[in-house]
């Protein structure tokens, strides 16, 4: 008699029984699922292990369940116990003695195991694919430069690939030294993180030294969740990824595909978690691809589907969300002369998110002025030192320190609204981003908490993210985690404009052309140098006397800048 228990799942809490694969009397194979067990984040089949008859299951749907625990006991075929009992000579044990299976024991229980024993026992040569790593939020990733190609040898820091999002680019290195054995993307290609980009074939010993490493990856893994792939066996349609992650498919454009249906009669394969999940969602199983193991549908797959679903683009002439219907579309050749030059994919990006937070948040603006006669002042005294230290002193970083004044004096504006618009975010840490144009279009790099900086510090901050724009070498950090957002025109012009919320923050600031105005005093009209000032906002975070006291406090800060030592 066999015994089958719980194998290793990591750290993994709220474990528990969701499905049944077998029953009592059923005759099962080695590879055969027995059960599936489900954590808060994945869910996993735990095989049988060894060929035989189920004799008796020990848990049901619902348990809850944990490493080591006994769940099922087999009894082994004819030939089978033949070769356990020839095993259990050989090893000394009695006739007769049930030798439990403990899958904890198995080389493959989990990825971390298979990590470790390739660790201690490394080939000549390792295989390394390179993937796509935490790319954050991102979306619409491409491939726009590849650095690399079959039979180069690179070094482990070496440039590869770049990608680029509609907000930044990113530099991915070979991560190992050896030689390029294959690039699996081509310039243009859509990528999400975990696609495979190239593999490089490493010596061995190059590859040791990465162990403590690659046994962190393997942790982590079992952090993250079950893996059914790691255990579970992999269907032939999805090879399991070299680095012990779940295999993600390769990212194409919402919509660009069209789903087959399964036909009416298809079995499903998916938990009651996953079928509770797309009963709330309104999806049909029938219609989403599974990656767990033999096509087992996880909950991840029910949310990329409704992803893919939510980003499809529309087509002309069809309604889009809240009823609002679109332009009609015109021929417009039939009355000259027409060109169509498409949009970069930062503008194009851009008109989306842009639509998306005029749509969905209601804007009010705010305008007021801001006497900076001394401030201008006080700058231009400091253009010598700024000189000296090679960097260009812009009334921006004193707006950005008055702002992170302001942010702290009035905590409201440096939050976001949660789903529901029940509860402020309220965000203690302040991150500033800063519109940018470029070639390529409007671009929002972020600087990181710019309370913490001085005006030297913020000016230098300045101008190497709006030189990282310049270049298209901004990173995808700098371009997320804001948390207000100021877009000053500078010399471009204009008395005052109405800027768009970067949602989710819930606030921007514009900063007009500065101008010289006659500002009476008291007895006499005075030149006196007026900054406009436009504050647009969330009105379901922020009412119009807030704002109207946000707008003067921020002005005050300005008209005297000895506050800002305060």
């Amino acid at each position: 008699m066999a015994e089958i228990r719980v194998p290793d799942i990591g750290d993994a809490e709220n474990v528990e029984v969701i499905e049944l694969c077998a029953a009592p009397g059923d005759a099962i194979g080695a590879d055969d699922a027995i059960l599936v067990i489900e954590s808060d984040k994945a869910s996993m089949e735990v095989p049988a292990g060894i060929a035989g008859t189920v004799e008796e299951l020990l848990v049901d749907i619902g348990d809850a369940v944990q490493e080591g625990q006994l769940i099922a006991r087999l009894s082994a075929p004819e030939d089978t116990r033949g070769t356990g009992a020839h095993a259990q000579e050989n090893s000394g044990a009695a006739p007769g003695e049930s030798e439990p299976v403990d899958l904890r024991e198995a080389p493959d229980a989990s990825p971390a195991n298979r990590i470790a024993a390739d660790v201690q026992d490394p080939p000549a040569t390792r295989e390394i694919v390179v993937s796509v790593p935490d790319i954050g939020d991102a979306r619409d990733v491409v491939v726009v430069e590849i650095a690399i190609k079959v039979g180069d040898e690179v070094e482990e820091d070496g440039l590869a690939v770049v990608v680029e999002s509609d907000k930044a680019t990113m530099e991915i290195p070979a991560g190992a030294t050896g030689v390029v054995a294959a690039v699996h993307v081509q310039d243009g290609d859509p990528v999400a993180e975990g696609t495979q980009l190239f593999t490089l074939m490493s010596a061995g010993a190059l590859v040791a030294p990465r162990a403590e490493s690659a046994m962190a990856a393997g942790n982590e893994a079992a952090r993250e969740g079950l893996k059914p792939e790691a255990s579970a066996g992999t269907s032939p349609a999805r090879a399991p990824q070299p680095s012990g992650q779940r295999p993600l498919a390769p990212a194409k454009p919402p919509g660009s595909e069209i789903r087959e249906r399964k036909s009416p009669g298809a079995k499903v394969y998916a938990g009651p978690a996953t079928r509770r999940l797309a009963r709330e969602l309104g999806v049909s199983l029938a219609e989403v691809d599974g990656s767990g193991a033999r096509g087992r549908i996880v909950k991840d797959d029910v949310k990329l589907f409704v992803k893919q679903a939510m980003g499809a683009p529309v087509k002309r002439g069809e309604r889009r969300g809240a009823g609002i219907p679109a332009v009609p579309e015109i021929d417009f050749s039939k009355y000259g002369p027409v060109q169509s030059m498409p949009l970069t994919r930062v503008r194009a990006a851009g008109a989306r998110n842009l639509q998306a937070s005029w749509l969905n948040v209601p804007h009010v603006t705010q305008h007021d002025e801001a006497d900076v006669t001394e401030l201008e002042a006080f700058r231009a005294s400091l253009q010598a030192e700024a000189t000296e230290r090679s960097i260009k002193l812009t009334p921006l970083p004193f707006i950005v320190k008055a702002c992170c004044y302001a942010l702290k004096e009035f905590p409201t504006f440096n939050a976001s609204l949660d789903a529901a618009v029940e509860n402020y975010l309220l965000k203690r840490y302040y991150n500033i981003g800063l519109a940018v144009d470029s070639e390529q279009g409007l671009v929002v790099p972020v600087l990181k908490d710019a309370d913490r900086k001085g005006i030297w510090e913020l000016a230098a901050a300045i101008s190497d993210l709006a030189e990282k724009v310049r270049n298209r070498r901004l990173a995808i950090d700098d371009a997320q985690g804001g948390t207000f957002s100021i877009s000053s025109l500078g010399a471009l012009g204009g008395t005052a404009f109405t800027p768009i919320v970067n949602a989710p923050e819930v606030a921007i600031l514009g900063v007009a052309r500065l101008a010289t105005k006659p500002v009476w005093d008291g007895s006499e009209f005075q030149p006196r140098r007026i900054m406009p000032l436009s504050l647009s906002y969330d009105h379901r975070a922020i009412n119009g006397a807030e704002a109207g006291r946000f707008v003067g406090y921020l002005a005050g800060l300005l008209n005297d800048i000895r506050r800002l030592s305060l």
